[in-house]
């Protein structure tokens, strides 16, 4: 996580003084239920919530003695709370503040990248429709295919964005839980009515059953929802990187009036904020493996897990916000050149159109191998010397004697590629 990739709102979720503040929350919360079932005394909760601070840099320094940092915030709140303090964290184990804050900090997350998922499916959604039937062509394996629409091509996006939005719905659900269940999540020495009032208090669900910690298998589909959003961001990125290539040009970054391409060409318009989106979604997507190999723990709880969650939580979360409001700027002041898209539609001279063409001839009586080798051995030939198709096959008897120069014509035209069109963008913008 540096300053560079990062916005203040993300950053503040994965503060030090916000994760202490949340850790306070859970520990009143704990101490309201206790007070409530007679277990501590009446007016802990109260007292802590007026005069406890908190105090990062106490913390730390607790901390450095004790070794421990719940103990270390336990002992700060103390510090200015007073004696009633002592009551606090009664039953309860660390991992009951610690996993429980971890996961309204990745709620608290989950929801803002959730905004930014919104507001990038505005701007596809828009700049769709504006591109609905602007021809461009479609390729498969970097090659020439045949032709689609700019809309097309940015309503699949928006219908990915549909369900990375309805996956981090689920995963934000996935980690909304809470356990105050004590060491070996056992209930021991405390209640689970401690628990659902937590759980209720702060707006989570209670975890059916954890051990001393929350199974990491939730934290694990969320990291992975993560990792997916951030594949999707750099799909849409190397889509713009390479139609902004020279060659294609069909599409631009927008270029300020002073910004600088190359410190050695003057002439170049990178696509900078694409590449770099390419490198954040690496960086998202590095999170989902040790994720993943946080599930298995010994036995009822070890700790390999916390110094992976200590990295991956603010910056798979702060970096992918990051990219997503990035993202969204993007496409939203994109230069698109429709000119230059019908140019590269033309540039095979009529060879995208070689399936219809193959598909015409079998409706004549002849083999698709047959048919398929006859378009084949025209459309070697116009590449190698550079011809149009539809000249070419002219003189063809065979053809011309058994397709009409209208069919021809209709063969070697868009209309065909465009005529669901509607129908697809009905199934998406439903």
């Amino acid at each position: 996580m540096i300053s560079r990739y990062s916005r203040k709102e993300l950053v503040s979720i994965w503060s030090e003084e916000n994760k202490y503040k949340i850790w306070l929350d859970v520990e009143i919360a704990a101490a309201q239920a206790m007070e409530k079932l007679g277990q501590i005394p009446k007016g802990v909760s109260s007292v802590v919530r007026k005069k406890a601070r908190i105090n990062v840099k106490r913390i730390h320094q607790i901390e450095t003695q004790v070794k421990h940092d719940v103990i270390a915030f336990l002992t700060s709140v103390t510090e200015k709370a007073g004696i009633k303090a002592r009551y606090l964290h009664q039953g309860m184990t660390s991992s009951d503040v610690l996993d429980t804050s971890f996961n309204i900090q990745l709620v608290q997350s989950g929801k803002i990248i959730l905004k930014d998922v919104d507001n990038i499916l505005k701007v596809l959604k828009r700049q769709s429709r504006k591109y609905k039937f602007t021809p461009c062509m479609g390729r498969s394996h970097g090659i020439h295919a045949e032709p689609i629409t700019f809309g097309l091509k940015l309503a699949s996006f928006y219908e990915e964005f549909k369900r990375n939005r309805k996956r981090l719905l689920q995963a934000i659900e996935e980690v909304s839980t809470c356990a105050i269940s004590g060491a070996v999540g056992t209930f021991a020495n405390i209640s689970p009515n401690v628990e659902r009032h937590v759980a209720k208090k702060l707006g989570l669900k209670v975890e059916p059953i954890s051990t001393q910690i929350i199974p990491r298998d939730r934290h694990a589909f969320y990291f992975s929802v993560l990792g997916i959003i951030a594949g999707s961001i750099e799909r849409v990125a190397i889509e713009i990187r390479h139609l902004q290539r020279t060659e294609v040009y069909e599409l631009q970054e927008f270029f300020s009036k002073n910004q600088k391409g190359s410190s050695a060409m003057p002439h170049k318009k990178n696509p900078i904020l694409s590449e770099n989106l390419t490198g954040l979604a690496r960086m998202v997507r590095s999170a989902v493996v040790p994720a993943l190999e946080n599930i298995a723990l010994w036995h009822e709880r070890d700790i390999s897990h916390s110094s992976v969650e200590r990295n991956i939580g603010p910056d798979a979360n702060i970096t992918l916000d990051f990219a997503l409001v990035r993202l969204t700027n993007i496409l939203d002041n994109m230069i698109v050149y429709p000119k230059k898209m019908l140019d590269n539609l033309n540039l095979t001279k009529g060879l995208i159109f070689s399936q219809e063409l193959m598909l015409e001839l079998t409706k004549t009586g002849l083999s698709r191998e047959k048919s398929y080798k006859m378009v084949q051995s025209y459309a070697k030939k116009c590449f190698a010397e550079n011809l149009n198709l539809l000249n070419i096959i002219q003189s063809d008897k065979y053809i011309i004697n058994n397709i009409s120069q209208k069919k021809l014509r209709s063969i070697f035209s868009y209309s065909k590629h465009f005529k669901n069109i509607n129908l697809i963008f009905r199934r998406v913008f439903k």
